[in-house]
């Protein structure tokens, strides 16, 4: 891995319901430490899942999203494909992404997709 990479750090209202959430798209749990877990994909996805009982007030209004670069999105897509938010959808975009969305336990929109073309 590089030594130069970012990693997003997710409140969960409900760890283990988005914990199960991330294992369906292909992350693997990588460290557990109780309130806190390391996911990873093992090529490049990472994710920490940080335990906050109530968070957030209401889902509606949880203003986190990911975006997940995956070259094979169909495969990803059928992973989760009772939970995508666009029926239709993967499709191509007008900004040139291939992807889809869903939307984790705690209401992070979660777009999964790679560059078209």
């Amino acid at each position: 891995m590089s030594a130069h990479h970012v990693v997003t750090i997710i409140p969960c209202g409900d760890l283990d319901a988005s914990e199960a959430f991330y294992l369906r798209l292909g992350f693997t749990v990588e460290s557990d430490y109780g309130n806190y877990r390391i996911l990873a994909d093992g090529r490049g996805w990472h994710l920490h899942l940080n335990s906050m009982p109530g968070w957030p007030a209401r889902i509606e209004d949880n203003p986190i999203g990911l975006y997940l670069y995956v070259d094979d999105v169909d495969a990803v897509a059928e992973r989760v494909r009772d939970l995508v938010i666009e029926p239709g959808t993967p499709s191509l975009k007008p900004w040139g992404t291939y992807e889809f969305a869903v939307s984790d336990p705690s209401g992070v929109l979660v777009r999964v997709g790679r560059v078209a073309g």
